[in-house]
Formats: structure tokens, sequence, C-alpha cells
């Protein structure tokens, strides 16, 4: 087989309701000559097929998946995905249009026949309510029965459909010809409430399910939205012009406004800027782009504006890459064999043989009773067997387990995800916004001047600049009391690669990098110089202010690590869990950012695809990973990991990819989402424990074990009450995982670090002697997350005299008076509500 002949798609597959029709039309396309190797993801409801196109064609694979029962959309090009799109949007309406009619009229049926079995009529409403919900609402399951039939097979589907169907036919005998058995003695009972239900209850799990699919696509829709639709084109005559991003081809010269999108990958060719290039690095800083470097699409424009020459365009750029590897590793993944869908297979066809060998059993041995015997007990047997418990013993499980988890803070996507998290024994970290905070603050201030004036002159300069970094520095002077008077800088230049000028009472000022103090011949303090190589050997940024002579001030900017992520990744390995540093900035930063947070291993300067990259070759090597991120970057490693987990604070499009979402960003939830996993499926395998010791005991007991024994025969009633418990049984298990304790008792969560307090070299004026303080501790109300507490701790820290400490569990607020003078709670509230936010101070 020639390779240039070899041709890879994914086409969306339409009529799959369970994980067995994922892996009927899975063996189907593997079977067809020509085909490679074929993988069906029911998840994204896709298939991606490699095949011989000189064997093979897609309209033979559509053919071969329709005589299967099923369809694939083949069309070309967005018609392909809108189509898929539309069937599943359709298919959710009719299942919640279903599931809600179902419920409607199980409801009163299942009420009559548990409390009101004697009320007149009773028989009769219990048929006209149920017949429309087992023949027309749950038509379906009849539907894919029968087509699992023709190709001998069976899931859920038939298990669903021979029990509620033998449970409502048999009704409908006892109903209509109720002398049968009145004249052997036997009270005719009937079971419209057992085939009601079961369908409702199945109807709500696949409605529930179907919703969650459609999220699948989500990721790549934004991902897709990165790019924008428009661009300015420079046209032949010279003109710009603003036209589809279809029109641009390589060569084209683009214009790229401050704030805009870039449209396609490029190269400069005029003017500069920073551009925001986290999508691709994970990095919070932007980037200088100057005349030849490259720019890509997806990426966001700060404030300059230039020109560049497209040079990839299309299906070529490095954000389509990003989307493939997205796609790849979403539909690369085996299709999740529910347990019940494979014990189904074999379960199915053994209670009908059994029920059926019970029948001939009683026949041949009992010649008096045995017809109505053999029949009674093979009906008892059918219904016995019903697969309410099966069904119920792990969506409820789950529903539970998402539900701790989200009272936890972790937010659960899916079943797979609690399966998974406990088997994980590799965890890869990004760095920014993961184990870092994601951005840039000032962490020292070293200044060689003690004259207020000369620090509000360096902020007010930095208000003037354009660089990302210059941010930081003014978030940090907004924090201090004696920067808030307006400085008038006059002339402030930008100096590209170099940092800010400007002029204020007649005298020039510098702030920048090492560089700019060089080329300006500015003496700098050996001091200063010492405490800059201290910075630096730290992976901080080194920030410069001068004078026209000398140095008056060095600072150091860094993306901090969160409070508790060395705690949190200290545990992870004392559980013997490997953890790896995954980021794209540069080899220095990232060794001390590993050797602050206590990892052994790190790689640097990783693009989107070799984080992926990384993680297929642990997966590789028998690993279990998952990929903790926040960034867009990050997608492509989220999508491919065994388990993805996304930070809160982070980006959509990682939470969309990502199976869980931690909340409160904060890493220690990790292992607090291993252990729910634990526990759940713990759960899920005691409930279907339960489920198959259920059956094995009811099944030949229903059958007649007992009755050589001791006379015993079960009735079809008992069967019905005997299948509720073990549904009842089975719930009530699934509840107990409420009153699991998760994660380590409630105790004070480590204070972020201070923000910098400025340093003089010189000599300070001798202190005062402090008065005496006052401590008190008060209750605060309205906090959800670390970032909320750090609000409400830096509001309090902003009233003189007072020094707080907030945390989050307890949500408490310890504040000493350092004046020795307790401030009103009004003083405090009033403090919190202007630079805080919503948030409710009270005593404690």
């Amino acid at each position: 087989m020639s390779q240039s002949n070899v041709n890879k798609q994914t086409f969306p597959v339409l009529g799959m309701s369970c994980a067995a029709c994922a892996a009927r039309v899975d063996k189907t396309l593997n079977h067809q000559p020509g085909v490679c190797s074929a993988s069906v993801n029911y998840a994204a409801a896709t298939a991606t097929v490699e095949y011989d196109t000189t064997q093979c064609s897609p309209e033979a694979l559509k053919k071969a998946v329709q005589d299967a029962g099923y369809d694939l959309v083949t069309d070309a090009g967005k018609n392909s995905a809108e189509i898929a799109e539309d069937a599943h949007t359709q298919r959710y309406r009719e299942l919640r249009f279903r599931t809600i009619c179902a419920i409607a009229l199980s409801l009163p049926v299942a009420v009559i026949g548990m409390f009101f079995m004697d009320m007149p009529y009773a028989n009769w409403t219990m048929w006209i309510l149920s017949t429309p919900v087992v023949f027309w609402l749950g038509r379906g399951f009849y539907i894919h029965a029968w087509k699992q039939l023709k190709h001998r097979s069976a899931n859920m589907d038939t298990l669903v459909a021979n029990s509620t169907g033998i449970a409502y036919l048999f009704s409908l005998f006892n109903l209509f010809f109720p002398e049968f058995w009145l004249e052997r003695g036997v009270t005719p009972h009937v079971y419209f409430e057992a085939a009601s239900v079961i369908i409702a209850f199945i109807l709500l799990g696949r409605t529930l399910e179907e919703r969650a699919k459609g999220r699948t696509s989500d990721s790549i829709k934004k991902l897709m939205g990165l790019q924008p639709r428009t661009v300015t084109r420079l046209n032949a005559n010279g003109e710009w012009e603003e036209t589809a991003i279809e029109q641009v081809m390589p060569g084209d010269t683009l214009s790229v406004k401050p704030g805009e999108r870039i449209a396609v990958d490029g190269r400069v060719s005029e003017g500069y800027s920073y551009v925001d290039e986290s999508m691709l690095s994970g990095e919070p800083v932007p980037v200088l782009k100057q005349v030849s470097d490259e720019v890509y699409a997806g990426t966001i424009n700060q404030k300059g504006s230039f020109r560049f020459r497209a040079e990839k365009v299309g299906a070529d750029t490095m954000l389509a890459h990003i989307i493939h590897t997205v796609q790849e590793a979403q539909g690369s993944k085996a299709p999740v064999q529910k347990l019940v869908d494979k014990i189904a297979g074999i379960f199915v066809p053994a209670i009908m043989s059994i029920a059926l060998l019970t029948f001939i059993c009683w026949f041949a041995l009992a010649p008096e009773n045995g017809f109505t015997h053999g029949l009674l007990s093979a009906v008892t047997v059918l219904i016995i067997a019903c697969p309410c418990a099966l069904g119920l013993a792990t969506p409820t499980a789950i529903m539970v387990g998402i539900g701790k988890g989200a009272e936890q803070g972790i937010l659960i996507k899916d079943a797979e995800s609690l399966e998974i998290a406990k088997k994980v024994d590799t965890i890869v970290l990004d760095k920014t916004g993961t184990i870092t905070e994601g951005k840039p603050v000032v962490t020292d201030a070293i200044w060689n001047t003690q004259d207020t004036y000369l620090q509000a002159v360096f902020y007010a300069l930095e208000r003037c600049s354009e660089h990302p970094l210059a941010s930081a520095v003014v978030h940090y002077a907004e924090s201090l009391p004696d920067t808030k008077a307006h400085i008038a800088i006059e002339n402030a230049e930008s100096l590209t690669g170099q940092g800010i000028k400007g002029i204020s009472n007649g005298k020039t000022y510098y702030a920048g990098n090492l560089r700019l103090l060089t080329e300006n011949h500015i003496a700098i303090p050996a001091e200063l110089q010492e405490k800059a190589k201290t910075f630096a050997s730290e992976a901080k940024t080194v920030i410069w202010f001068s004078d026209a002579e000398t140095a008056l001030g060095v600072f150091a900017i860094a993306d901090r690590i969160k409070p508790t992520s060395k705690a949190a990744i200290e545990d992870l390995q004392k559980k013997g869990i490997t953890v790896l540093m995954l980021t794209g900035d540069n080899p220095v930063t990232a060794k001390a950012i590993a050797a602050q947070a206590g990892i052994k291993e790190y790689r640097a300067e990783m693009l989107p695809q070799h984080k992926a990259g990384i993680i297929k070759q642990l997966q590789a090597e028998g690993k279990c990973v998952a990929m903790v991120g926040d960034g867009i970057n990050d997608s492509s490693a989220l999508a491919q990991a065994d388990l993805s987990i996304a930070m809160g604070q982070g980006s959509d499009l990682a939470m969309d990819v990502a199976k869980m979402t931690l909340i409160s960003s904060d890493l220690s939830k990790i292992t607090d989402a291993i252990q729910l996993s634990v526990f759940t499926t713990r759960t899920i395998r005691q409930n279907l424990f339960w489920a198959f010791i259920y059956n094995l005991i009811g099944v030949p007991i229903a059958a007649g074990i007992l009755y050589p024994i001791n006379g015993f025969l079960l009735n079809p009633m008992i069967a019905g009450a005997a299948m509720a418990m073990s549904s009842v049984s089975v719930v009530t298990n699934s509840l107990r995982l409420r009153n699991k304790r998760i994660g380590k008792p409630a105790e004070a969560t480590s204070a972020p670090l201070p923000e910098p307090e400025p340093i003089a070299i010189k000599a300070s004026a001798p202190s005062k002697p402090q008065p005496q303080t006052v401590s008190r501790t008060y209750k605060v109300e309205g906090m959800m997350c670390n970032h909320c507490r750090t609000y409400v701790e830096k509001a309090l820290n902003s009233i003189e005299g007072v020094e707080a400490q907030v945390t989050l569990e307890p949500p408490i607020a310890t504040l000493t008076y350092t004046e020795g003078k307790e401030l009103p709670i009004e003083t405090l509230q009033q403090a919190i509500t202007e630079k805080a936010g919503d948030y409710t101070i009270s005593e404690a």
C-alpha cells in the first residue's frame, strides 16, 4: 500500500446511543477493505479513519455504517460539522422532551402502583398512562434493541427493551384475561409501573449524557474564534482594504492596529509593538516585536501598530496546528466501554436463556401445574433481572461524587475523569498561572535615596511607559501611601528595547534596563549592583531608575509562586506521584521556579505541541498522566493527557478542554480530587457488587430453585418489590459519599507573600518607641477563593495603623492595631467595600 494514497479523515457519526454502539461502528469501519485503522470516539461522536483512497472512499464508509444502523457525515467542508451539530441539538431536544413527558406520566403510575392498588380502575388507569411511555416515549429502546438483534449483539437497550416489554405485555395479559390465573389459584398482578419508571429513569440518564457530550466541541470552537474574520490588507493598487481572512495569501502585507488579533503567521516588515503571546507560551509578559520578528495567528497586539508580511495561512498557521492537535488528541482516545454495556452483551442472553430454561424445566418436570408455574417463573426471572440497579450503579455514584467535588471547589465534567484520577502516577504542571500567580509583581524595591519626591517621579515615569512590566510598578505604587501626588512628566519618550525617559522640574530621569544606564554613562553604586546581581540570579526582571548622573533605585519584578504550591507539590510527591513542570519561559526562570516549588524535573521553552509530545512520550512509557494548566497554550496537552485539570482563574478554552476544573486555582485540590476519585470508584464497585449479588441470588429463586425444597415460589409482585429495593440500596449507598471527608481538616491557609516594603540603603532615622499593639479577630463573609482573601487582606492593610492577616479556612481576619487604638467595625467595613468589593466583616 503506497503511503501517498493513504488519507486520514475525521467524520461525525450519528445515531450512537451508548458505548456499545461506538464499538459496533468501530468494528464495522475496521472491517472495510482499504481501511488501515479506525477509531470511534463516543464522547465526541466522531470516527477518525485512515484509509487507502485507491480501495476505499468516504461514500463506501458511509454505506457500511448505514448498513450497521448508524450514519456517517461525509459532506466536505464546514457543512459536515454543521450537520453533526444540528443532529446533536435535535437529538438533545427530543430526548429532553421525551424525558419530561415520561417522568410526568410515570410518576402517577408509580404512586398508584405502590399506594393505591385498590382504588377503582387502578389497573386501567396505570395501563392508559404507561402505554405512551412504553410505545411512544420509549420506542427508541425497542428500535435499537432490534438493530442489535439483527447484528447478533446486545447492549443496555436490549436489557431495557426486554424487561420493560415483558413486564408490560405480562401486565396487559393479566389486565384483560385475569381469569386465566384466577382459575389456577393465582392472583393476577400488573407491573405497568415497573415498565414506565424504568424507561423514565434511563431516559433521564441519556438526556444528561447527551447534554454533557454537546460540550466536547466547545474547545475547538473557541480556538477557531481566536482568529479574526477579516484583515486589513494592502492591495495591488497600494491601497488598504478590509478583506476576508480566506482571501489572504502568503506574501500579502497586512496591517495590525492596537488591540487587534493577528490573523495569520508572518514576519514584521514595518513598525514595532508588544504582542501578547500567552496563548503560545503561557507567559503573561507581552513580547516586543520589531522588524523581521515572527508573529503568530491568534496572538493579540498591544498598544503599538505595525505591518507584517504573511508567510503561513489557513491550515499551515501555528493556531491551526494547535486546533489539529486538540482534535487529534480528543479523537485518538478509545471510547470508554461502560461496564454496564459490556456486561449486557453476556447478561441479556444469559437471562433470556435462564427464563426459557425455567419454563422448559417446569413444563417437563411438573406435568400438572408445569405450564402455569413455568410461565409465572419465567416472567418473574425477567422482571427480577431488571437493569434498574445496574443502570443506577454508576450514575448515582457519579452524581454524588460530582456534587461532593463541587462542594470542595472541584468541578468535574464526566465520570471518566473520576475513575482515572486515582490511577495517576505522573502529574505535569504548567508554570505560569498554575504554580505561580500568573501576573508579574514587584517583589523587591531598593532605593539609594530617601527623597519621596524622587520616588514619586519614578512611579509617574512608569505610568507613561507602554512596556507591559510598567503596569506591575504602577500597581505597586498605588499600594504605597506617599505616591498618590500627581507628578508632571514632560517629553516622555519610549526607548525601544531599553525603557523610558522623561523630564520633571527641568531634570531628566531614566527608567529601564541596565543597557539604558550604560549607554547614558550613568554611575551605579556598588550596593545597587550587588542587589541587581542577586535579583538576576533568582530569575527576576531588574528595572533601574536614575537621574542623568547616578542610579537612584533598583527594582525586581517576578511572577511569584502561589502560597500553597510548594506544600501541594510536596504532598503529591509523598504519595509517590512524579511531578514535572513544563513552561514556555526561559531555562533560568524555569530553574528558579522549580527550585522554589520543590520540583526536580522541568522543561523550558516548550511550545504547545512540545508539551503534548512530552505527555505522549510519558504515556508510551506506561505512565498515567495528569496535565494541569490554565492557558490556551496548554489546550493540546490537556486534550492529550489521561486526566486534564484546569485552573479556575485560567482561560475558558483550558476549562472547556479539561475534564476537571479547580475553582480556587489551588494545587492542593489535586490531592482532594484523587481522594474523591478513590471514594467514588469504590462506591461504584460496591453498587455493582450489590446489583450482581441481587441478581445472583434473586434469579435462581425466581426460577423456582427453592420449590423442591420448601415449596416456595416467588411471586412476580415480590420480584418487582425486590427489584425496587435493589435500586434503593444502590442509591442509598451512593448517598453515603456525601458524608465522606475529603482533604485535610480545616485550618488557616498560608497568607500570600506581602507586598515588598521599600528598602533604603542609606542609614535611616532612629526609630521611635512603638506603642503597645492590640490584636482582634473578625469574621469575614463572602470570600470564595484565594483571590477574594487577597483583596480583603489588602483592603484592611491599606488602613493606617492596621496590620491584617486574612485566612480562607476558616474565613477570619486577624487585625493588629499598631497604634494601640482599636477602630470601629464601620471603618473596617468601609475600607473593604471601597477597595475589595462585596464582602462583610463582623465581630467573631
